[in-house]
């Protein structure tokens, strides 16, 4: 009961927020363009906080390891990685990069790609060792950040300016015909999961209780693990990396509830993630005046608690 009593604030306070995003500065002559650009961001933004959200907990769940989020599988930086190389050797006027749409499957392509390789190749060698395919991410992570730094020193100034842009999450100017295509394949990517959802649960227990209440713990986990990659790889592909959001509202979400059951933490982890990205796009709209991307400011604030969590860890 408690429970469902905070689940029912934090979809109080998301509706406020999101009244106050489409209707503050609204008048009789700017209303049908302000609507007609507001209600897209807005559902942009509730599509990023909740696969980012339900992205991490599932991540979390499969590793084991609440301090881990997918962005540590080296998907932001690849993210970075396929926006320069496409400028690098097509330059910026090239339909890669002007057509939007199809940056965005490519780039989501590419992203799903190297997640279904690495999980596949590493765990037919080393026996389903998920902490070496977290390394491994790591290190391609790293890889792929050096690489877009190197072609971002030789590139055209004019051009970087560009890619500089895409470096951070931006929910301005947000192209609908993405919008619609990212909505349509998250859709499919949760029909076809959802049945694995009510065995996180399980999962939570390890992978050796999990085999002994009868879960086919290799196969679930990589299905879940490729949904994860494709989750995470559209809303970087869609607003661009955001990356401490899953971590921060994940772990809130822990706290704030009294149970460990993932149907109760999948839906307050979606709805802080939402109330966060809203209520920090609100904030840098009408207080910042657009001086600082909401990615750094969510960055800042996600890594001063990925620190606490850490020095929380060691003292346990």
């Amino acid at each position: 009961m408690r429970n469902n009593r905070r689940l029912g604030m934090l979809v109080g306070i998301l509706t406020i927020l999101i009244i106050l995003f489409i209707g503050l500065g609204l008048n009789s002559n700017n209303w049908s363009y302000a609507l007609s650009r507001r209600i897209p961001r807005v559902l942009a933004i509730l599509l990023t906080g909740g696969t980012i959200a339900l992205s991490t907990v599932i991540f979390q769940t499969i590793t084991n390891n609440r301090i881990l989020t997918p962005s540590i599988m080296g998907l932001d930086s690849l993210y970075l990685l396929v926006q320069t190389v496409i400028v690098f050797f097509f330059g910026s006027a090239n339909i890669f990069v002007v057509n939007s749409s199809l940056n965005f499957l490519i780039t989501v392509g590419f992203m799903v790609l190297f997640s279904m390789l690495l999980y596949r190749v590493l765990f037919k060698r080393e026996g389903s060792n998920i902490f070496l395919l977290l390394l491994m991410g790591l290190i391609f992570g790293t890889l792929f950040q050096s690489l877009s730094s190197f072609m971002q020193v030789l590139i055209d100034p004019n051009e970087f300016t560009l890619i500089q842009g895409r470096m951070f999450a931006s929910f301005n100017n947000m192209n609908t015909r993405i919008l619609w295509v990212a909505a349509a394949v998250i859709g499919v990517v949760l029909i076809y999961s959802y049945r694995h959802y009510k065995r996180l649960d399980v999962l939570l227990l390890g992978k050796e209780n999990a085999v002994n209440l009868g879960i086919e713990y290799d196969r679930v986990v990589e299905e879940l693990f490729i949904a994860t990659a494709i989750l995470i790889s559209i809303s970087t592909a869609l607003v661009g990396p955001i990356t401490f959001l899953g971590l921060l509202v994940v772990n809130l979400s822990r706290q704030l509830l009294d149970s460990f059951k993932h149907k109760h933490l999948i839906i307050s982890s979606v709805l802080l993630g939402s109330i966060a990205l809203i209520g920090g796009q609100l904030i840098v709209e009408r207080l910042m005046n657009f001086k600082t991307p909401l990615s750094v400011v969510i960055n800042f604030i996600g890594g001063l608690y990925f620190i606490y969590m850490l020095l929380k860890e060691n003292k346990i």
